[in-house]
């Protein structure tokens, strides 16, 4: 949108010739649209990846941070340090080394949510025009960080077994004849979001040689990494390669979303300039939220919890693959995760997901279109359901409804054609692409 005239400020937005170039980069997530809709009663929601907390002994939590006020309110309620509160880093280093990673207390930076510490990494490694390499499809919230810092994303092809080695090797060699810098590789490897794949552990040196000998970064973000269905956990990439990898971690699975305490682990060099980036950001992360988690860590069975967690999850999880195995309509394909929250699905060519959500909604389901984990606008035939917050009768419920849109779909297109190409049945777009 541009002003009316020469020197005339635009009518519906008079700051619209204000803004920095990057703010053009910064646009709403298809998620976060979703959210006013997803969440009304009578809609069954399998868009948002909201963890279940009714799985939280919040009697007990009550009590604990009433205690925690009572007993050291003067230093809870005071403002901290940007690294964080010494005790939380430490016990952060023993959650790690479930994980395999043997980090140091002081080259972590306590984050408001690891979304800040994505948001600081890209900060201080990625100039205007950089390329950010990230699997295809990638973290929604991750491809908003790096279009606001106009960074551009390339994205790299995953296989059931996650990131692929070849399709990395030549995104590099395609980028770098370019001319083009790359300035690292972010990935999710436990129970990708949106994905759902787990990269193999035999890749996982393989990714990490192919980096370090283009001289790229790994950023390794694993939100989910405890979240396995069977308990099992997989080496970290940064317990493999510490000097070239930056880790991000949250407590927003593991614990609760709504405290927004996450973390960086970087090689020593790059921790000071995190905690600048830090500094500025928020002066400093919320003590209180850090004491309630180091609390928690220090008074519950917090890997016991993790366990009730995988259950909960897992049960959702076979819910929702025993739906979609009873009532999706022949075409479809999907992941079938061993963690995390979220599965991948892949629908028939003349189905485009982003056209048919709105009447995904009018019947009372929700999902994510394929289109909002792409940079390029790809994934058109793909859609992610989580199946993390609720019920499982729920969750069979949204499929029946999901199922009976998409074979609805199916059959107005066998009559009318496809909805690119059906005068006022959608928005007209290119033929779904097949990735």
């Amino acid at each position: 949108m541009t002003p009316d005239r020469p020197g005339q400020r635009n009518s519906l937005d008079p700051h619209l010739d204000r803004y920095a170039a990057r703010a053009a980069g910064m646009t709403a997530s298809e998620v976060r649209a979703l959210f006013a809709v997803a969440n009304r009663p009578e809609v069954v929601s399998l868009a948002g990846g909201m963890p279940n907390l009714a799985a939280l002994p919040l009697d007990s939590l009550a009590d604990e941070v009433a205690s925690l006020v009572r007993q050291d309110g003067l230093v809870a309620l005071q403002y901290g340090s940007a690294h964080g509160v010494p005790e939380l880093r430490e016990q952060i280093c023993e959650v790690m080394a479930l994980e395999g990673v043997s980090g140091h207390a002081d080259d972590l930076v306590v984050t408001v949510g690891s979304q800040m510490g994505l948001d600081i990494v890209t900060r201080i490694f990625c100039d205007p025009g950089d390329v950010v390499l990230a699997e295809g499809p990638s973290y929604v919230g991750a491809l908003g960080t790096f279009g606001s810092y106009q960074a551009e994303v390339v994205h790299v092809a995953m296989d059931e077994a996650g990131l692929s080695p070849a399709a990395l090797r030549e995104a590099l060699d395609r980028t770098e004849a370019l001319g083009r810098r790359v300035k690292f590789l972010y990935t999710i490897p436990n129970f990708h979001n949106p994905a759902g794949v787990t990269l193999d552990v035999a890749r996982r040196a393989e990714i990490l040689d192919i980096c370090a000998g283009h001289e790229v970064l790994v950023v390794e973000d694993n939100p989910y990494g405890l979240l396995g269905f069977d308990g099992q956990t997989y080496p970290a990439l940064r317990s493999l390669d510490p000097d070239n990898v930056v880790y991000l971690g949250s407590f927003s699975k593991t614990f609760a979303a709504g405290l927004r305490v996450g973390w960086v682990l970087a090689p020593h060099a790059v921790r000071e300039k995190l905690m600048l980036a830090a500094e500025s950001a928020t002066l400093c992360p919320p003590t209180l939220n850090q004491m309630i988690v180091s609390r928690y860590l220090a008074t519950h069975d917090w890997q016991g919890q993790i366990k009730t967690f995988q259950l909960a999850y897992r049960e959702r999880r076979d819910a929702l693959l025993a739906g979609l195995a009873q009532y999706l309509p022949p075409g479809c394909t999907w992941t079938v995760p061993d963690g995390g929250f979220f599965v991948w699905m892949t629908v028939p060519p003349e189905v485009d997901t982003k056209a048919m959500l709105p009447r995904a909604v009018t019947a009372r389901v929700a999902y994510v279109s394929g289109t909002g984990f792409y940079a390029d606008g790809s994934g058109r035939r793909q859609m992610r359901l989580s199946f993390c917050y609720p019920t499982p009768e729920r969750i069979t419920e949204g499929v029946r409804r999901l199922a009976t849109v998409l074979t609805d779909e199916i059959e107005l297109a066998a009559t009318f054609g496809p909805v690119n190409t059906r005068t006022g049945s959608g928005p007209q777009v290119p033929s779904p692409d097949t990735a």
